[in-house]
């Protein structure tokens, strides 16, 4: 909306309110520099003696006498205004306000504005007829930027809510605030104050001011310092006002007779509807104060009264009140010393009461039973939209959480199976059509619906998916998109499920691959283990390769029966480390082998490349024949190619050739008949 006033009946309303700011002071006092506004700041300069100034101001002539140049000031647009503010007061413009003037909301926390910055700000605003809302917290105005402010807010009708919050306002700063309150001349619906040094006396002037006050509705007075005695003064103010719905007091200090006063002020209020007194430190007294105040006050929606130092005994006294109460819906009681018993208190409180329109408990701190659940459980039933939000169940913290289905999922099985769609199954919920619910109906409605299967757990986080931001409504209108997120999450799932088989496949086969390669890598170098009962076998001798120094007897444990042990140990140098257990293996299986009639030449042969294969005394004897000539041709070959190749072949090469060569002659001379027949009776 652009600024230019064409029309002369604009101009001279917009000279009037800037002259009734500027220059007329109020009839209970002199005019402050903080009252100064642009037509003083702008034509300050043209005056060169203070007598004219005052001769201008106090001359009914005035208006002719400096026309044209009050009109050309107020013909000028809003940039243009603040920035020639900004010259007169010397400060540097925020570049922010110049791009977001037209705009409703005017963001401008954390600026550092200081006092000169706020009194521009005032002054480009008297004729500001777009901001609505307007920001100002952490900006070090003090009381003399509030001032300018106040002044401002006197001119223009169309900011509705105000944030000045750490500023450090003080006691004169609240004095201003406080006759602009009594006089009920700005548009103000909401204004934070919160962390502005406000003590015991401070609370005197707001409660005087806020008795007669029907503009305010919302106001933030956290974070200050009125104590007990500021407690007292605001419990009468309490009981007296009749237009504020929201009134936060928390972080002041109230004790316990600034809750009792404030109990008493709520006991009669007919018009709050949101109170927050945590984090005072009332104790028991405030809370059975609360309780009693309950018990009148049918109009009070949400209390808050978290960390208070409420036991169970407070706890309980609270809960008479719930017992009458019809009307609160949200009770937080959270960072409070209670236990279960309070938790059960509270419950059977709402248990008792039919006309109960509770809609949430908050004991997050409080970690409860299974006699609870079953006792919420129950009141569930009576009161579907209830919600107790609880820190744990004690004993199955370690425990693994039960796995429930996902409840979006279940929603769209159900309308994929009956051909419909997502709004069908919402809009029977929404009585006005407007595609918005809240939360407690909503929680209403999937408990008493018997469609799905659901119970309170899912319903929970069904209603912590379609309500992220905790606005208190189900907007139905985006659950096209929370249905299409949940496609690409179960996607997702799956890519990860499939990524993670492909890893531990992969992972599997690279083991494998590597147990394989060292088996081989063994079984090049002719390694045999010989056990009884088994008949020879023999594998073909590759080229020799490097192999690393772990030892044969890690990869098995050979065990070796027979009478031939002696010979098969001196033949096989490789396995002279075992001899001594071998040997006493063979003392103990003597008789053994001999009761079951079995020779000597019946030997195991286990090879690491089948670490399982086994040879029975079962097999024919046309099996073991093969075997034997196998290993005959093996000897013959080897013996062939060692002569070939013995002058080119290195003295390492040479040595592991003999040393194979010697293997395979003595593993033949094993596996003759007629040999261990020999061997066996000399022996004997």
């Amino acid at each position: 909306m652009e600024h230019e006033f064409s029309d002369s009946e604009e101009d001279e309303v917009c000279i009037h309110r800037m002259k009734q700011i500027s220059f007329i002071p109020d009839q209970n006092e002199e005019m402050s520099e903080g009252s100064l506004s642009v037509e003083f700041l702008l034509l300050a300069d043209q005056s060169n003696s203070p007598a004219e100034e005052k001769t201008r101001a106090d001359s009914s002539d005035t208006d002719l006498e400096i026309e044209d140049p009050e009109r050309s000031f107020a013909t000028m647009k809003g940039a243009e205004l603040y920035l020639e503010a900004c010259k007169l007061v010397g400060v540097v413009p925020v570049s922010y306000f110049l791009r977001n003037m037209e705009e409703p909301y005017m963001n401008l926390n954390h600026h550092g504005l200081g006092p000169q910055g706020a009194k521009a700000i005032a002054i480009a605003l008297v004729s500001n007829t777009t901001i609505t809302h307007l920001e100002l917290e952490d900006n070090w105005i003090l009381a003399e930027g509030v001032t300018c402010l106040v002044q401002m807010l006197r001119e223009n009708c169309y900011i509705q809510e105000l944030n000045v919050s750490n500023n450090h306002i003080g006691t004169e700063g609240a004095e201003a605030i406080s006759r602009m309150f009594l006089d009920n001349i700005s548009s103000l619906r909401a204004v934070q104050l919160s962390g502005n040094n406000f003590r015991e006396e401070t609370a005197q002037y707001f409660a005087e001011a806020l008795v007669g006050n029907y503009r305010v509705k919302e106001l933030d007075l956290s974070h200050n310092e009125f104590s007990e005695k500021g407690g007292e003064h605001l419990g009468q103010m309490l009981a007296n006002n009749e237009a504020l719905e929201f009134l936060n007091l928390s972080w002041n200090h109230l004790r316990m007779k600034g809750a009792v006063a404030l109990g008493a002020g709520l006991r009669v209020n007919g018009t709050l509807k949101i109170l927050d007194l945590s984090w005072n430190g009332f104790g028991n007294e405030g809370a059975l104060a609360l309780g009693e105040a309950l018990k009148l006050n049918n109009i009070l929606v949400k209390l808050d009264i978290s960390s208070n130092h409420i036991n169970n005994e407070g706890a309980g006294k609270l809960a008479k009140g719930l017992e009458v109460n019809g009307n609160l819906k949200i009770l937080k009681l959270s960072h409070n010393p209670l236990t279960v018993e309070g938790a059960v208190a509270l419950v059977t409180s709402i248990r008792k009461n039919p006309k109960s329109k509770m809609e949430e408990i908050n004991i997050s701190n409080v970690l409860v039973n299974g006699s609870f659940l079953k006792l919420l459980d129950v009141v569930c039933q009576v009161h579907p939209e209830l919600d107790v939000i609880y820190g744990g169940v004690r004993g199955f913290i370690s425990k693994k959480p039960e796995q429930r289905p996902d409840p979006m999922k279940l929603i769209q099985n159900y309308l994929d199976e009956r051909k419909l769609r997502l709004w069908d199954f919402f809009r029977n919920m929404d009585k006005n059509g407007s595609m918005k619910i809240p939360v407690a109906e909503f929680r209403k409605a999937m408990m008493q619906q018997s469609r799905i299967p659901l119970d309170r757990a899912q319903i929970g986080e069904l209603v912590h998916k379609l309500d992220r931001h905790q606005t208190g409504m189900v907007d139905y209108r985006s659950l096209v998109d929370t249905q299409k997120q949940m496609v690409r999450d179960q996607r997702w799932q799956l890519r990860r499920e499939e990524s993670r088989q492909k890893k531990e496949k992969h992972k599997s086969e690279q083991v494998l691959q590597t147990f394989k390669t060292a088996v081989e890598m063994v079984t090049s170098r002719s390694s045999l283990v010989m056990c009884s009962g088994q008949k020879p076998r023999a594998l073909p001798k590759s080229d020799l390769a490097h192999f690393p120094t772990t030892s044969v007897s890690s990869w098995c444990q050979p065990a070796i029966t027979g009478e031939s042990t002696s010979s098969q140990n001196s033949a096989e140098p490789a396995f002279s480390e075992q001899k001594g257990s071998s040997s006493h293996q063979l003392s103990q299986s003597e008789p053994h082998s001999a009761s079951r009639g079995m020779s000597t030449s019946d030997l195991e042969v286990k090879f690491y490349s089948q670490p399982n294969l086994s040879i029975s005394e079962a097999q024919t004897h046309s099996q073991y024949s093969t075997a034997t000539s196998d290993l005959e041709t093996y000897s013959k070959t080897q013996s062939s190619d060692n002569a070939t190749s013995y002058r080119v072949m290195s003295r390492e090469t040479r040595r592991s050739a003999h040393e194979s060569h010697y293997l395979a002659r003595n593993c033949h001379a094993a596996s003759s008949p007629q040999k261990h027949g020999h061997n066996a009776k000399s022996s004997k």
